[in-house]
């Protein structure tokens, strides 16, 4: 097997949790962003962005988070709200890949999500190959109209994911993967 098939054999999510230092250099970081801006794009319209959470910056959009969460649920703890908090904390790199999708007289907005998503895709995968452990997430965060808001997205922009970046030493089992009887059918 090739070294790219291996790799993409190999690609496991680790929790951010289990993610840490060392995280990517800022060479490296420019390097990941340019492999993972290198997918389809029909119209060459880069329908996506980036922003980049390291260092103190993981702190401020945690409060962002953490605003978001307590005025979606007024009734939480304050060790709820600590947790959320914490949510970039752990990855010493985060990206958050913004699609930019947008109504075009030829390029239809599906298209453009699709790209969104292989720039994570790409992202995950580039940072594997470098020796950095991933998370790919989205979970509540990315739907919500406050952090996108606090995170600086315009009205029509939405979260494709949270790219958590950095090291580990976990080593995690592969997970149940689908039967290609169940999804593969022949024409």
């Amino acid at each position: 097997m090739n070294a790219i098939l291996d790799l993409l054999t190999r690609r496991r999510s680790v929790p951010p949790l289990a993610l840490g230092a060392p995280g990517p250099t800022p060479e490296q970081t420019e390097q990941l962003l340019r492999i993972a801006a290198r997918v389809p794009d029909h119209g060459k319209l880069a329908p996506w962005r980036f922003i980049v959470l390291e260092g103190e910056g993981r702190g401020r959009a945690g409060e962002v988070v953490a605003a978001a969460f307590a005025k979606a649920n007024p009734q939480a703890d304050a060790d709820q709200a600590a947790q959320q908090r914490a949510v970039f904390s752990h990855a010493p790199l985060i990206v958050v890949v913004v699609s930019r999708a947008a109504p075009h007289v030829k390029i239809p907005e599906w298209e453009q999500v699709l790209s969104s998503g292989a720039v994570c895709m790409n992202l995950t995968a580039a940072a594997v190959g470098m020796g950095f452990r991933t998370a790919w997430l989205t979970g509540w965060a990315a739907y919500n109209a406050d952090v996108a808001a606090g995170l600086g997205l315009a009205g029509h922009e939405k979260i494709a994911g949270f790219i958590h970046i950095g090291s580990s030493s976990m080593q995690p089992e592969d997970r149940v993967r689908p039967d290609m009887a169940e999804i593969v059918t022949r024409f």
